[in-house]
């Protein structure tokens, strides 16, 4: 804040001042210049408010003078050097450690800051407000960014531009975390624009920063000039072992079957969010209750904090609209409002609402209006103007007329017409509109659209619109519709996620959601997803991923498309449910089925005739969540939830509340599925003829490289050589090969099987090429990269001299296996398969067989006569025909699939059991 030198008044903060200036908890004293033109302190004194908002700046005024003259008697011993402030720290316990807040440390400049530690992670967050107020409007002007910084784990951006930019959708997934708490905190009529400012500055990868940070936004809050009623705080739940644990850290929440986030305060719930695996009600309430515990005792701790160095509330800023308006605005709309409300589609109401809206504005701003209790005398206007008459006025006794006298009785004064700012007009239109629309329904029974508290609007779904897309479904409820389309892909169609952790990250399953304006009749913006849009798309993805099957028994990345077409309330559950019938056109073998529901609630009925008892709302509408007190998102089946989402727009509510929507939102996701369950036309089941094959092999993880090749050479010829799509491999031996057509995936079969075969003893390759020619012998290629040597006694069962007589490079020969040395060199052997030896061994089989049938006797006779006879060897003859019958089954086997080309062999191809193909009813 800048000061006049010339106007400007020299103030010295004294510790024993009404309100300590931040971080004034030491003896030192400060010296600051404060221009009396400043609009933080004369932005109000000259503007219209109410004679609350007059009384307030009053006496802010005459503090201000107190702490002037305060200053002022002190400014001759405080000519010294000046010290810094020192910082303010304090440790809460939250779960099994210890939480660290400190605040005087950074960021004093700003209204509020504080930095708040949970092991080695580091959260900075500030709060500042500007000096001149907005326009007013029915949204407090409330902005939030959380960034996380890659400095913070020791890491630079991976992609071309290393510096922060663009927030990621997990960041703007917890800016939404940090809002959704804070802003029913906020008094009405404070217009000055807020922002909180959010980094996480150190990460230890244990610790995780989301919880913290909403609870480092409300303490900064608290701490800074921000009216708000209440301390915000915020605490991560987990379920391991059956055992609830408070702000688990990362490796715990690997195995946890729960994942909360709850913000509250001491004494309500405001925001819960969170996911887990068909949990039952009544452990995800028993969590909301030890996560509340945790709560209020941060924001106990937190109190006693503020109350030591928080700054005084800008109370005087606050501007609300005439009381007497809303008495006016039910007097014009009251009865109209009644007829318009009871419009049960969305359009007309809407737009009987608008106009009737300009038409009070026309009165109330333009025309005037006298309230009717204002447009006759009273008596004190009467006796104003008896008083008034002049003194000689003639009295006439005993009702006696004098004619030509004229005598006029006295009336009284009329009451000139009010008229109000049209920003006051539109927001008093608003409230008084939401509490006839509550009054309705607590009175009434009936919403707008004739529904009971429990009613379910009417559902229509079906599935396969699309017919070249792999799944479709378009879910209607109501006036709410859902367009969902599922792509089935390989690895390189999976999100890349870029977090604070070295590490890559990989989503196979992910949901994107779209509400354009077109959707409820308006024309609005294109481009970027809003925020809106990526936390209803993150709800329903997390909501659906426990039902998909895991990644070794359906190998694709799948995507999910939720354009909303239509929509009065409760799109991101249609979204749920959308979603899960195109899953299942697409041919993903589900768990099972799910629904989502949206509830909402009036808290408050004994303000309209009821028992003061809430009211829950089922399947709540776009006016019922406006209007309401609630908006509880709960997906699941009738067995458990696997997502929910609550946000509280009054005071927060209580456990028995929340059990009760709990219950009621668990009968109404029942009867959505039985209307799912008669969706016509009915999910195919089974895979699309467009969506691609993938062959998942297993093959020795030794071996990978080798189908890789120097630079991806060799995984990219085969990838132009067959025509697939993709191949990917993985450490443990995994290859997963993506093709539009069979036959692709049999070339590349083939020749894989080939890179990574483990050569054995007694296999015999077909069709093999001679590499290389030597005295010695040949070198013959069995496989590609498998090279073995046939000696030149192994080429021919004649006597050869020299090995180039009778072979050149390039000949295709027939070879078998006869040895595989220590170092892994291959010996190989033509003579074996040639007709010669074939018949020699055929005798010494015959001999063999013939000493073993003998009788015992005989086999003595025979052996004294045959002592030549070697049992091993008659042993290893008996294994070298079993073998040879065995290789030529597989032989022909490997024939049929093989190039014709190519060397084949039995022990190339991978075992059966080892590959699996995806397609179809496979």
């Amino acid at each position: 804040m800048l000061a006049n030198p010339s106007t400007s008044t020299t103030l010295h903060y004294s510790p024993n001042s009404t309100h300590n200036p931040p971080f004034s908890h030491t003896n030192h004293r400060c010296k600051l210049s404060l221009s009396p033109n400043c609009p933080r302190f004369t932005n109000f004194a000259n503007s219209k408010c109410s004679s609350l908002s007059l009384l307030l700046s009053r006496r802010k005024r005459e503090r201000l003078v107190t702490v002037v003259k305060a200053f002022e008697d002190t400014s001759a011993v405080n000519d010294g050097p000046q010290s810094l402030p020192q910082p303010i720290s304090v440790k809460i316990p939250v779960g099994d450690r210890h939480i660290m807040v400190q605040t005087g440390h950074l960021g004093r400049q700003a209204s509020g800051s504080v930095t708040v530690t949970d092991g080695e992670t580091i959260i900075y967050t500030s709060v500042s407000l500007d000096d001149v107020p907005s326009e007013p409007s029915d949204f407090y002007p409330l902005s939030v960014n959380y960034q996380e910084r890659f400095s913070a784990a020791g890491r630079t951006s991976g992609g071309f531009f290393k510096r922060e930019g663009r927030l990621k959708d997990h960041e703007v997934l917890i800016c939404r975390l940090i809002d959704r708490p804070l802003r029913p905190t906020m008094l009405k009529g404070f217009y000055h624009e807020t922002q909180i400012l959010s980094w996480v500055l150190s990460y230890d990868g244990l610790h995780s920063p989301d919880s913290l940070a909403i609870t480092a936004a409300g303490i900064a809050l608290a701490l800074s000039e921000v009216p708000n009623t209440e301390v915000i705080a915020g605490v991560r739940v987990g379920l391991v072992d059956n055992k609830f644990i408070v702000n688990p850290t990362t490796k715990e929440m690997e195995e946890s079957k729960l994942d909360l986030l709850l913000a509250g305060t001491d004494s309500a719930i405001f925001m819960i969010e969170g996911y887990c695996n068909f949990l039952p009600e009544e452990k995800l309430l028993e969590a909301v209750q030890i996560g509340q515990d945790a709560v209020r005792t941060i924001c106990n701790e937190v109190n006693a904090l503020v109350k030591k160095c928080g700054k005084p509330k800008m109370l005087d800023a606050i501007k609300l609209p005439p009381p007497e308006l809303y008495k006016h605005m039910e007097e014009i709309a009251g009865d109209e409002l009644v007829k318009v409300l009871q419009i049960r589609n969305k359009v007309p109401r809407r737009k009987a609402l608008q106009s009737l809206e300009e038409k009070v504005l026309h009165i109330l701003t333009e025309k005037g209006y006298v309230s009717k209790d204002q447009s006759f005398g009273i008596p004190e206007t009467v006796a104003d103007l008896l008083e008034v008459e002049e003194e000689d006025e003639e009295v006439v006794v005993d009702g006696e007329v004098d004619e030509g006298d004229v005598h006029i009785k006295p009336n009284g004064r009329r009451s000139s017409p009010s008229l109000f700012s049209e920003v006051d007009v539109k927001l008093v239109f608003k409230e008084v509109t939401s509490k006839f629309l509550r009054r309705r329904i607590v009175e009434g029974g009936k919403r707008s659209d004739g529904r009971t508290p429990e009613g379910i609007r009417p559902i229509d779904s079906s599935c396969g619109l699309l017919p070249r897309a792999h799944g479709s479904a378009l879910f209607t409820r109501g006036e709410t519709q859902s367009l969902a389309v599922v792509t089935l892909g390989d690895k390189q169609m999976a999100q890349r996620v870029d977090n604070l952790v070295d590490e890559e990250e990989f989503k196979r399953f992910y949901l994107q959601y779209s509400f354009p304006p077109s959707c409820v009749g308006e024309v609005g913006r294109i481009g970027a997803p809003s925020r809106r849009e990526i936390g209803h798309g993150m709800l329903a993805e997390r909501a659906l991923e426990p039902i998909l099957p895991s990644e070794n028994d359906f190998p694709y990345t799948v995507r999910v498309e939720s354009t909303i077409t239509e929509s009065n309330g409760s799109s991101s559950m249609a979204s749920v449910c959308g979603g899960c019938l195109a899953l299942q056109d697409a041919g993903v073998p589900v768990k099972c089925m799910i629904a989502g529901i949206a509830m909402g609630m009036v808290l408050d009925t004994g303000e309209f005739g009821g028992d003061g008892t809430p009211l829950i709302l089922s399947d709540i509408t776009g006016s019922e969540d406006a209007s309401g007190d609630m908006d509880f998102k709960v997906a699941g089946n009738e067995d458990g939830v696997t997502a929910f989402q609550m946000d509280i727009k009054v005071g927060g509510i209580t456990l028995p509340v929340m059990r009760t929507a709990l219950l009621q939102a668990r009968d109404g996701r029942k009867h959505i599925l039985a209307e799912m369950l008669k969706c016509s036309p009915s999910p195919s089941k089974r895979l699309s003829k467009y969506a691609p094959l993938i062959h998942v092999m297993k093959v020795n993880p030794e071996k990978v490289n080798i189908i890789i090749g120097s630079g991806g050479k060799k995984v990219k010829s085969i990838i132009e050589e067959t025509g697939v799509e993709a191949i990917d491999t993985q450490d443990d031996g995994i290859v997963k090969i993506t093709a539009k057509d069979l036959s692709s995936i049999e070339k590349s079969i083939s020749i894989i099987s080939q890179l990574t075969m483990v050569p054995t003893v007694g296999d015999i390759y077909k069709n093999c090429e001679i590499k290389s020619v030597a005295p010695y012998g040949v070198f013959v290629e069995i496989a590609p990269g498998h090279e073995g040597l046939c000696h030149i006694s192994e080429l021919s069962s004649n006597w050869l001299p020299k090995a180039e007589d009778a072979f050149k490079v390039g000949d295709r020969v027939d070879v078998k296996l006869i040895e595989v040395n220590g170092k892994g060199q291959l010996r190989l052997s033509r003579k074996a398969l040639l007709p010669e030896a074939t018949s020699e061994k055929s005798s010494a089989e015959q001999q063999a067989r013939d000493l073993t049938e003998g009788n015992t006797e005989q086999s003595k006779d025979k052996s004294r006569a045959t002592k030549f006879v070697n049992p091993t060897k008659v042993d290893s003859v008996e294994d070298a025909s079993l073998s040879k019958k065995k290789a030529y089954k597989r032989l022909t086997s490997s024939a049929r699939d093989g190039p014709k080309n190519s060397s084949t062999t039995v022990s190339s191809m991978a075992s059966k059991d080892e590959n699996s193909l995806v397609k179809g009813e496979a």
